[in-house]
């Protein structure tokens, strides 16, 4: 799936996502990731949903984001409550998707100024 968007200048756009790989602006990863409209970050040790723990969402609290999207893969699949404490602790709020959707949700967060942060499991 190709993405496409024209407010994201000096930020992170994700160009396209298929499985096993995401386009974000000029590489390509693969491998499950953290993307702020800042940085990337690639050491979240995430393959599986099943693997997900509290400390991959308290490595995303530290961010401090308005909204997490967590993108589940294939599948939609929601979190744990328990997991997320971290983040609803602090008033923030997961929303679980599918990753192709939490793509291009978090494009067109991000494109309205919005400090969104995206745990894609690739």
């Amino acid at each position: 799936m190709k993405l496409h968007l024209t407010k994201a200048e000096g930020k992170q756009l994700i160009k396209s996502y298929r499985a096993g790989a995401i386009a974000i602006n000029y590489a390509i990863f693969n491998a499950s990731l953290i993307i702020t409209p800042d940085e990337v970050i690639e050491d979240w040790q995430v393959t599986d949903f099943n693997q997900l723990n509290n400390a991959h969402f308290a490595k995303i609290a530290t961010l401090k984001p308005e909204l997490v999207l967590l993108g589940t893969g294939s599948e939609h699949r929601f979190v744990h409550p328990k997991l997320v404490n971290a983040l609803t602790e602090i008033n923030i709020s997961v929303e679980c998707m599918t990753t192709d959707a939490a793509c291009r949700t978090y494009n067109i967060l991000m494109s309205e100024g919005r400090f969104v942060v995206a745990g894609l499991i690739i």
